[in-house]
């Protein structure tokens, strides 16, 4: 492991350069003002057939600000820090926002509103993996992959690391900045051989070295799963159970959030756009939303407007509760911000979820399909056939068919259909939640879903 220069880790300049263009911009006439600064570093390695094919190194920091006179809003940005034109920036965002048409939903978040103490999530890693040792890891977990029996190529494994911050500055008093590391391994294993190939992947995302999977279990666990996709079947067309493995069962929360969207509700494209406060799921569902996760993958101390970061129910009890907003989402709905604003620097804040899941039910993964006769375990999801409008939902998917309780045959080329309503009312959760990605579940059953296939 590698220490990067101190200087990595300090973001005093960046926040002082920050400041310096929220007063220029209110010099120039600007009513109010944020700036964000964005930091990155970051180091990949991919390995094919015991080689390296791709090796990236990134590292910069960009500034963005966003003026407001009146309701007239403008943002910039640059990625120029080799001297200090905060004045010219300033002027050209000044210039642009009164130019600009009115919004009346634009502005700066309630002073009441914002983060006071930044809370330690546990974010960083200060310790970053050289470029042998990433190239390394990729080797051992293709290795692996390759070592399994039946297993008749690579089709690649990958290492990554790297360092990502943010810093906010706003005209009325916010001061806000973090950091976090990131580390990565993936391996894809493909099986058989000519027609009858088939492929699958393993991969661990993590804030901490010290949590990442080890490669051999990365690449094992690739082989594994590609084998038991040989020799797909197809079935006929029906209506049953389906099971959706925790790898994929996070979309169904995330077609949740996506509708629950301030944004959406409020152009009126979410299909939930009026279902506040309805009963969309069965008793004792809960679907959570927590930014303040310790080590979690999308953890932030405060949002993209200095919003503090609070744990949010989108669903209690199976009853949509709340929307995900930012400020102005929330001011044209007539509500209060969520803290779930997200922002690059060149763009004005829109709201977006950090850490979801769907809560574990009590039921485990064996029990939620034993009493399944005929149904279908579905792994992989292809496509986006999911009308966030309608709410229709119709999804290439592959995965094996269950018979009596238990996981039988592969079985690919088939789709799944239904409506989102339908899917979130019918839905069980099993037991196994884990905290492994941006967006979780654990495995979920779903009654009734029709099976396209033959």
């Amino acid at each position: 492991m590698l220490a990067p220069a101190a200087s990595l880790f300090d973001q005093s300049a960046l926040t002082d350069r920050a400041e310096r263009l929220v007063k220029a911009a209110l010099s120039q006439g600007a009513d109010a003002a944020d700036a964000v600064a964005l930091r990155s570093l970051s180091l990949s390695i991919e390995v094919r057939d015991g080689a390296v094919e791709e090796s990236e190194s990134a590292e910069g920091d960009d500034l963005g600000l966003r003026v407001l006179v009146g309701r007239r809003q403008a943002v910039v940005s640059t990625n120029d820090l080799t001297g200090d034109a905060s004045g010219q920036l300033a002027e050209r965002a000044v210039a642009m926002a009164r130019a600009a048409p009115e919004d009346k939903y634009a502005g700066l978040a309630d002073a009441s509103l914002l983060a006071r103490d930044i809370p330690d999530l546990d974010l960083i890693d200060r310790a970053l993996p050289t470029v042998l040792e990433l190239e390394a890891m990729a080797r051992a977990a293709e290795q692996a992959g390759l070592a399994v029996k039946g297993v008749s190529k690579s089709g690649g494994a990958s290492a990554s690391a790297g360092i990502g911050g943010m810093v906010l500055v706003t005209s009325h008093g916010f001061r806000g900045a973090y950091l976090g590391s990131s580390h990565g391994l993936s391996m894809t294993a493909i099986a058989g051989e000519g027609t009858g190939m088939e492929r699958d992947y393993d991969y661990s995302s993590v804030r901490h070295a010290s949590d990442l999977e080890s490669a051999e279990k990365i690449g094992r666990s690739a082989g594994e799963r590609a084998i038991e996709r040989l020799n797909p079947r197809k079935v006929s067309t029906r209506k049953v159970p389906v099971v959706f493995d925790p790898r994929i069962a996070g979309s169904l929360v995330s077609h949740l959030a996506g509708a629950a969207n301030g944004t959406s509700v409020a152009r009126k494209t979410s299909f939930l756009r009026d279902k506040m406060g309805a009963k969309l799921f069965a008793d004792g569902i809960h679907i959570i939303d927590d930014p303040l996760r310790k080590r979690g993958l999308r953890s932030r101390p405060f949002d993209g407007e200095g919003v503090a970061g609070r744990k949010l129910a989108l669903v209690e009890d199976g009853v949509l509760r709340s929307w995900i907003l930012d400020c102005a989402t929330a001011r044209e709905l007539g509500l209060v911000t969520t803290g779930h604003a997200q922002r690059g620097v060149s763009s004005s804040p829109s709201p977006g979820p950090s850490n979801l899941h769907l809560a574990a039910g009590r039921l485990s993964p064996e029990e939620l399909i034993a009493d399944i006769k005929d149904g279908f375990y579905v792994t992989d999801l292809i496509g986006m056939g999911v009308n966030m409008v309608t709410g229709d939902y119709s999804r290439g998917a592959s995965g094996f068919w269950i018979e009596n309780g238990k996981r039988t045959y592969a079985v690919s080329e088939v789709t799944i259909a239904g409506h989102l309503t339908d899917i979130f009312r019918r839905l069980t959760p099993a037991s196994d939640l884990e905290f492994r990605y941006g967006t979780n579940a654990p495995t979920v059953r779903l009654e009734g879903l029709t099976v396209a296939g033959q």
